[in-house]
């Protein structure tokens, strides 16, 4: 057993002995916030390189993807997450170490991370539900203690990497990882979105709004987007068809009178078919409104809060459906990689920082002025 001198702590952990030796950089914090001043806990420290577990590969991180789940875990809010603590989820780099029983990831693959830990055996996992797994876990958010993607070098099961295709960059897998995968999974797995339907992308600009963007125009939808006034012209940049400004009071009056207008196929009844949605309470009853018969609202996250009012009579006159969604499964993150590497969906990066500005990063993203897409971590810029 090691005795590792943590800021004015001292920790013991007994696995660090097996499993760690080289010395390297990490972004760390040992408690969490209570005014949001990230810069009070948030502090790089020297922590010793990981070695693999026998299922495992080691990757020096070239690139790592915020995500809002950084700020809740600083929060210790809605989760009280393993302290001290590595952020990070989505991550990209370069094999450096595999395991006794890793079979298809070498030294020197380019690998990117799934995040979705599950335990792969249960009725769930096996049929192809490990997202609601009873064993599951976010990496880099509920993993710990310091076991997440803000280092020089991080460590995951097999399982939990995909090799990043031909053609696209460390960045653009960083960006994409969990962020795409949550998309997809939101339109595709869930919602089942299908060509000729309307479909609202509120946030467009976020990490996932972009994607969803991209995913519903592949699919052949019509898209409106909503985003703060000053980035609506790049959501339209990025393929949406029609994009209002949801800061307004009556933002949801601009989007039905956009879809009485739009024609649709076979006669039916124009209106909105499916709604993404991850704002939560501020707009959640509006959106309702906007539904058409047999319409379709698929929400995960409520970046303004998770309690909303809801008029059930837009339910239930109107057949509507509500679905919940989280992550989804390796196999689909595989199809988003495909098509990323198509060049039929892309990487959104708004700004990169190191490590020594991750302070600024997470302010930016937390305040979300001026935000479109993604914000990544390198822990060297050179990289």
């Amino acid at each position: 057993m090691i005795i590792i001198v943590y800021g004015t702590k001292e920790f013991e952990k007994s696995y660090i002995t097996k499993n760690y030796k080289i010395i390297m950089r990490a972004l760390v914090y040992d408690e969490y916030t209570t005014d949001d001043d990230f810069s009070k806990i948030l502090k790089i420290k020297n922590l010793p390189e990981p070695k693999p577990r026998p299922d495992e590969v080691v990757f020096k991180v070239m690139a790592a993807g915020l995500n809002y789940d950084d700020i809740w875990g600083m929060r210790g809010k809605p989760l009280a997450i393993p302290l001290p603590h590595i952020s990070g989820t989505d991550a990209s780099g370069i094999v450096t170490a595999v395991g006794d029983d890793v079979k298809n990831i070498k030294v020197g693959d380019r690998v990117v991370s799934h995040g979705n830990m599950s335990c792969r055996v249960c009725k769930r996992c096996t049929s192809g539900r490990e997202y609601d797994c009873k064993k599951r876990t976010i990496w880099g958010f509920e993993t710990g203690p310091l076991w997440g993607g803000y280092c020089e070098y991080t460590h995951l099961p097999e399982v939990n990497v995909l090799k990043i295709p031909d053609g696209v960059s460390y960045d653009e897998a960083a960006a994409a990882s969990m962020t795409i995968l949550t998309s997809w999974h939101m339109l595709v797995g869930r919602a089942k979105i299908q060509p000729g339907q309307l479909v609202l992308i509120m946030g467009g600009s976020s990490g996932i709004g972009t994607f969803g963007i991209q995913i519903a125009k592949l699919f052949g939808c019509t898209v409106i987007a909503t985003a703060s006034p000053e980035k609506l012209d790049k959501c339209l940049e990025l393929g949406a068809d029609y994009a209002v400004d949801h800061r307004k009071d009556d933002w949801h009056k601009e989007v039905r009178s956009i879809a009485k207008k739009i024609v649709k196929p076979f006669g039916d009844v124009p209106g909105v078919d499916v709604i993404f949605e991850h704002i939560g309470g501020s707009h959640w009853n509006k959106e309702l409104t906007l539904l058409n018969y047999g319409g379709t609202i698929i929400t995960t996250g409520a970046t303004t809060g998770y309690m909303a009012k809801t008029d059930l009579r837009h339910i239930f006159f109107k057949g509507l459906n509500i679905l919940g969604s989280t992550q989804g499964t390796r196999s689909e993150l595989e199809e988003c990689f495909y098509w990323i590497s198509k060049g039929k969906i892309k990487s959104i990066i708004d700004s990169v920082y190191t490590l020594e500005n991750a302070v600024e990063a997470h302010n930016k993203m937390l305040n979300g002025k001026g935000l479109f897409g993604k914000i990544l971590i390198k822990p060297n810029l050179d990289q």
